[in-house]
């Protein structure tokens, strides 16, 4: 949850007194208006403050007798245009950084990488990640605040938070907070040793399935306020390199939130089936839904196509994508997706086609309905895949299973025995 500045008194003790009164209660206004300091003074933010309001009736008869509560009873708190309002004021306003303070944190761009695109600094005494974007179209700065505000303004235990951007050009930074941790990509498969993985347990599994699904539906459904936003983003860039598994527990965030509409990726479209706003960009294989390879629109329902594949991994082990040579010096595609299918129509084919590093260590029976929801989620016809709110509900369910089977089985036992054929 957000924390504001400043908190609104909305209830104060009340006396009640044996006494007659003579005078009614006179309600007063008072007014508590937000506002964002910041140490820098290059820090500014575009961030509308608005004013937060509330109505205190008062008594002024003094007495020691009972006290009681008398609430607030303006009608614009309870209205949803004011809910809205009182929103804008809770979370902390956008940083604006200079590219004179990116380019020292980062040493000009010539300190070690995460990756291609991004660096590891510390900027305003805090330690963040710069990732470095393309405007893949012209953004008035205006509307580039307005986006800025809305990503920024969304808080979820599971996504990376971003806290500010710099614009220089046609390249637009974006400051991410840094989580300490590796990426889901190789914390299931280890590069150097295939047969090692860090989420040996089913149950850490589930966890990080249900943290993705329920970040997706925050994405989705919840980030940003107003009427412009009410249809949720599209992140357009769901994969496991693109989750990141915390050092301390195990959990799992979502990066890179917010980076498809501040460079210009997301355009508002209109006739497209599942609605909400498009994104014209190009995606990565394995994770490209079938009407994404031939439009190349991106919508929620490839977000939901691009979660199924995760899904798929992390039961199976496998890789999205990836391509084997044959005997006859020739090489063939294998889809985890395709592999899935196939495992689905063959009875007990989930204990032969899952992880083999699980030992056969998971509810069979919670597999096989988390197999299904997989499947479902990268249907070729995005009509037919469900919207993420179902999703998180479904996993969420499956999760709680899971935990129940784990502590009925414990899991400090280093066996595990199986009878399903190989």
């Amino acid at each position: 949850m957000c924390k504001s500045k400043k908190s609104t008194s909305v209830i104060q003790p009340r006396t009640r007194t044996n006494t007659k009164r003579t005078n009614s209660p006179r309600p007063h206004r008072t007014r508590t208006p937000t506002s964002s300091s910041s140490n820098y003074e290059t820090s500014t933010s575009d961030v509308p403050i608005t004013e937060s309001r509330s109505y205190v009736f008062e008594n002024n008869n003094n007495s020691n007798t009972n006290y009681d509560f008398e609430w607030s009873k303006t009608s614009s708190i309870s209205s949803r245009a004011s809910l809205s309002s009182l929103r804008d004021t809770l979370p902390e306003n956008p940083n604006i950084y200079h590219f004179s303070e990116i380019a020292a944190a980062t040493a000009n761009f010539s300190s070690p990488r995460l990756s291609s695109s991004s660096w590891r600094c510390v900027i305003r005494q805090r330690d963040v990640v710069v990732s470095r974007r393309n405007f893949r179209q012209q953004i008035d700065l205006p509307e580039l605040s307005r986006r800025l505000a809305l990503i920024c303004r969304s808080h979820h235990s599971s996504l990376v938070k971003l806290l500010g951007a710099s614009v220089s050009g046609a390249v637009i930074f974006l400051v991410y907070e840094f989580v300490p941790g590796a990426s889901l990509a190789d914390c299931l498969r280890n590069r150097r040793n295939p047969s090692f993985t860090d989420l040996k347990t089913w149950i850490s599994r589930m966890q990080i399935a249900s943290d993705v699904a329920h970040g997706l539906d925050y994405i989705h459904n919840f980030s940003g306020s107003g009427s412009d936003s009410e249809a949720g983003f599209v992140h357009n860039h769901i994969k496991i390199s693109s989750i990141v598994i915390t050092e301390e527990n195990l959990r799992a965030k979502i990066c890179h939130f917010g980076a498809s509409d501040l460079c210009g990726e997301a355009v508002a479209g209109e006739g497209e089936p599942s609605g909400g706003r498009m994104v014209r960009i190009e995606g990565r294989r394995g994770y490209m839904a079938p009407e994404f390879q031939i439009s190349g629109l991106a919508t929620k329902k490839t977000d939901v196509y691009a979660f199924g594949v995760v899904v798929l991994e992390l039961l199976s082990g496998e890789e999205a994508l990836k391509f084997e040579f044959n005997d006859d010096g020739g090489y063939r595609r294998i889809s985890v997706v395709e592999t899935a299918k196939i495992a689905a129509e063959v009875n007990g084919g989930v204990r032969k086609w899952a992880d083999k590093r699980l030992r056969d260590s998971f509810p069979v029976k919670v597999a096989e309905r988390m197999l299904r929801v997989g499947l479902e989620c990268v249907c070729d016809d995005p009509n037919e895949r469900p919207d993420m709110g179902r999703v998180s509900n479904e996993v969420s369910k499956l999760y709680l299973e899971s935990k129940e089977w784990d502590e009925k089985m414990g899991t400090d036992i280093d066996l595990s025995v199986s009878l399903a054929p190989r």
